[in-house]
């Protein structure tokens, strides 16, 4: 029996093309759905309908299962693929809470309707300096209950501010029976990312908040230093062109991002990796906010060990088997010498964190729980 109704809401045909933004929203989907949920994803576009947004809007939800409780509607509201309004609206009536994952659906006739609206922050940092300086990009108003993925948020040793906001924590949940541990192989390390990241620097109280491309410039020197192949499946733009001669120049591999195209891609990307190493964005690590990514979290779940930039997250989650945490390049190195050595104990060891900290069962009640009461 249903445990009643959900309304999940965010960004899959607004990152078109992009399998690890897909499966951010998926697993949210699918989770909910695991508890007994009945769930409509919902997405609405931030601008112009793109017709191969559109259709990897439609791909994506049929091939898991969701053509029949999902809709994408225009900037304005109109359905453009999916569910037709009045069902959207019967959805909306019947709906326990909206979860809205970084405030994407602001449509009034649903928006207003559902009882319990629940902002979903994956980007802190960036989220709560757009809210102090005034900036109404963060789509913050309206909500009931606050959620963000960076623990830290509120802690003395965190800068972000939260203003008026009471911020509650939570964690990018993993659907565990969807990312099974596959067979102990290393081959290299790699990750999926964007040079520069969706957003700008930030500047807020005189302080200047950086960028991804700024701390992987830190650690350029790795795969001259540590054993191992080191690859990047990575977005980056020709104007960027030196950038990405100097990575190669130091030994990196890199690949295009479209090998994690569609979400399958992505997941099959990472199943066949041998360890995860990446670094974080500028403004995580300053700000030290806790911020934990969804890919590392898919990692682990597939028994993959990683190497991450540490952005405080060390504070609430265990390190040293199966996630590794540095801070500067000797760490680095002596991290990727540790997984190369004791590979299967780390694999081991990731799996077994994932299944503590990011099964998206414990995640998902945690949340309901709170937001109950």
């Amino acid at each position: 029996m249903s445990a009643g109704t959900i309304i999940v809401s965010g960004a899959l045909a607004n990152k078109a093309g992009h399998g690890g933004e897909a499966w951010v929203r998926l697993n949210w989907v699918l989770g909910f759905q695991a508890l007994g949920w009945r769930v409509l994803f919902l997405e609405q576009l931030t601008g112009p309908p793109d017709p191969s947004a559109v259709e990897y809007f439609r791909g994506v939800t049929a091939r898991f299962g969701l053509a029949e409780n999902s809709a994408l509607l225009g900037a304005d509201g109109a359905t453009l693929c999916g569910l037709p309004e009045a069902r959207i609206a019967e959805f909306a009536a019947d709906a326990h809470a909206l979860v809205n994952i970084s405030g994407h659906l602001t449509h009034p006739p649903v928006f207003e309707r559902v009882p319990r609206r629940v902002y979903i922050d994956i980007d802190p940092g960036f989220t709560q300096f757009w809210h102090a300086a005034g900036n109404e990009g963060a789509r913050l108003r309206g909500h009931d209950c606050f959620f963000t993925i960076g623990e830290n948020i509120g802690t003395p040793d965190c800068p972000i501010p939260t203003g008026d906001i009471p911020w509650r924590k939570t964690r990018p949940p993993i659907v565990l029976d969807r990312w099974p541990r596959v067979p102990p192989a290393f081959d290299r390390f790699t990750t999926i990312a964007s040079w520069r990241g969706p957003f700008g620097t930030v500047e807020f109280g005189g302080q200047t908040y950086g960028l991804k491309a700024h701390e992987f410039r830190k650690f350029i020197e790795l795969p001259a230093r540590a054993a191992g192949t080191f690859e990047l499946a990575l977005s980056i733009h020709p104007g960027d062109a030196k950038d990405r001669a100097a990575l190669e120049g130091h030994g990196w591999r890199i690949v295009a991002p479209s090998v994690a195209e569609q979400p399958e891609d992505f997941q099959k990307y990472i199943q066949r990796a041998g360890a995860e190493f990446s670094v974080a964005q500028g403004i995580y690590v300053q700000t030290q906010c806790g911020w934990f990514s969804d890919r590392t979290a898919a990692f682990l779940a597939t028994g993959k060990p990683a190497l991450v930039q540490d952005t405080g997250f060390s504070r609430q989650l265990p390190t040293g088997h199966g996630l590794l945490a540095f801070r500067t390049l000797d760490e680095a190195v002596a991290g990727a010498a540790e997984i190369t050595a004791h590979y299967g104990r780390h694999c081991a060891a990731a799996r077994a964190l994932a299944e503590a900290h990011f099964d998206s069962r414990k995640i998902l009640a945690q949340l309901l729980a709170e937001i109950a009461g």
